[in-house]
């Protein structure tokens, strides 16, 4: 790994006058202040799992604030944190109980505030998640359906219909994505949709009060000061009038490839058009994230459009395996998409949903070569990154948990398709034991367990580093923040031999990726800025590394 050049930094300062230097900072200032979304890095906080602040060995939002001055320094610019909401946690929070306050278990209202503010203070914007496809089956408008009984007024706000064949049987072939049918029955009768867990009943977005009440929450949340909202689901609320029946089994395999009578209906954009009425009425860019699927480009591109959200996730890149023609094929389609509506196209490797990519990318030393090529791939993109808490680290999946600690509800769809191997607690300091920092001293057990090899993997460890991912990281977005031809703007492909991803960003930046097993060898394009591997020089040539990255300062490219 290579340091910026001292010499290109002392070259690029004695070129530029103080005039260009103020016109080039309100630039950067006015484009933070309006469009600091089209270009931002996300961190992702799985609040879980990210820092223990009471001790109970489950992280909160005390937690995440005495980690806040870690997220400033490591150069991200925002950061997303999931449901801390008073919840069952049937669905570790994604079952919402009550939208306008904190569980126990993370905090209180107070440290929300608090969190909300001391970020604000250290230069960091919060993203908070909002679930409004379901609540929970303890939220009380719920409680209130289920009592008041088949025909009220309360039952109108979820999805309730009688059963086919006599009752006894589901009102459709819907599928739940937990796997299982997308209904239950309660003893009065009627069934209720569900399309994830029994205990997440979906609302009824026909119902002009859910629209009232999501839009009074999202203005409680922003009155506290969030600068924006991950929606998840958002793809849902709507669904096809009549509820059709969608003709097949295993429907979760369709989900993003096909249309289904559930997902991405029309009518949802009429949502977000409202939804960015009232972030457009506060202060400040107030941005709304779609965690979307959808089953074309052209229909994602729709969540994004002028009037509706800010941003929508690319799970397309996320599930790109590791081969340049594959990267190119939907770094292209997704620019490509993103340009149809005038929206920043966004980039991510790993959240709370997915395996780590450093094991999807074949684990071991391999997949962490690959993992640390990616990440530098991904931050000289055009767009907006997304880092998901740990992958700066190089964190791997956890795949032997113990039987009895795994907890996702999505298992019972398929064993292999748990989600607990990386949501397992960040590792801060390299002690002896676990929890490796994550609970204040004398907490010895966390709500999953952690590898005990994970100390050399730790925070504390890896800064002392300077070869170490974290150190790779924490350079790479430097160079990322300060560079003139990185973050929003356009992209050039550049001739490569088989297997080499190459492109150029403006008219001084150069990205080479070796996405091979094999050293290869290129012309050198200029001087080396950063490295995931270190290449091999000979003269005018340079020999890169196998599934390697590197940047380059280049002129008159």
């Amino acid at each position: 790994m290579t340091a910026p050049s001292p010499d290109l930094t002392s070259a690029a300062t004695s070129e530029t006058s103080e005039v260009s230097d103020v016109l080039e900072v309100a630039e950067v200032s006015e484009l933070s202040e309006h469009d600091w979304h089209r270009d931002a890095v996300i961190y992702q906080v799985y609040v879980r799992s990210f820092a223990d602040g009471n001790g109970d060995g489950v992280g909160d939002l005390l937690g995440v604030r005495s980690r806040l001055r870690y997220l400033a320094e490591l150069g991200v610019d925002a950061v997303w944190l999931t449901p801390f909401y008073p919840s069952p946690m049937a669905d570790f929070g994604y079952d919402v109980a009550d939208y306008r306050d904190v569980d126990p278990v993370f905090g209180s209202l107070g440290d929300a505030r608090a969190l909300i503010e001391e970020a604000h203070g250290l230069g960091l914007r919060i993203i908070v998640d909002v679930v409004p496809n379901h609540t929970s089956d303890r939220h009380a408008w719920f409680a209130a359906a289920v009592q008041a009984g088949p025909g009220s007024p309360e039952r109108d706000r979820y999805i309730f219909r009688e059963g086919r064949g006599g009752g006894a049987e589901p009102p459709n072939d819907w599928e739940s994505i937990f796997g299982g049918p997308a209904w239950t029955r309660l003893p009065d009768g009627q069934w209720y949709l569900h399309l994830f867990a029994p205990e997440q009943p979906d609302l009824n977005w026909e119902h002009p009060e859910v629209h009232e009440e999501f839009a009074d929450v999202l203005r409680f949340w922003l009155d506290l000061g969030v600068d924006g909202f991950r929606i998840d689901v958002a793809h849902g609320m709507i669904k096809a009038p009549g509820l059709p029946d969608v003709g097949h089994s295993n429907q979760v395999k369709m989900i993003g490839a096909a249309v289904v009578p559930y997902f991405d209906q029309d009518g949802v954009h009429e949502i977000y058009r409202a939804w960015r009425r009232i972030l457009d009425s506060y202060p400040g860019r107030r941005i709304g994230v779609a965690e979307a699927w959808a089953p074309t480009p052209e229909r994602l591109a729709n969540y994004v459009r002028p009037d509706e959200l800010h941003q929508a996730f690319n799970f397309h890149f996320l599930t790109t395996p590791w081969q340049a023609a594959g990267f190119r094929d939907v770094i292209e389609e997704s620019l490509a998409t993103s340009a149809l509506v005038g929206a920043p196209a966004t980039w991510v490797l790993s959240n709370h949903d997915v395996k780590r990519h450093a094991t999807r990318y074949g684990g071991g030393a391999q997949g962490l070569a690959r993992a640390r090529a990616a990440a530098m791939v991904m931050l000289a993109l055009p767009g907006s990154s997304y880092v998901y808490q740990g992958e700066e680290l190089g964190l791997p999946e956890v795949l032997d948990l113990p039987e009895e600690v795994l907890r996702d509800p999505q298992r019972l769809r398929d064993a292999d398709s748990g989600r607990d191997g990386c949501r397992v607690p960040m590792p801060w300091s390299p002690t002896e034991e676990p929890p490796f920092g994550f609970s204040p001293p004398g907490i010895t057990e966390t709500w999953l367990p952690m590898p005990a090899d994970w100390r050399h993997l730790s925070v504390e460890s890896q800064l002392a580093d300077p070869d170490s991912t974290l150190s790779l990281y924490k350079l790479a977005l430097a160079v990322r923040r300060d560079h003139r031809d990185l973050g929003d703007g356009t992209l050039t492909w550049r001739e490569a031999p088989d297997g080499v991803l190459a492109f150029d960003r403006g008219e001084s930046f150069r990205c080479l990726a070796n996405m091979t097993n094999d050293w290869i060898v290129v012309d050198r394009p200029g001087e080396l800025l950063l490295a995931s591997a270190h290449p091999a020089f000979s003269g005018n040539v340079v020999r890169l590394a196998p599934d390697s990255a590197t940047w380059w300062a280049v002129e008159n490219v």
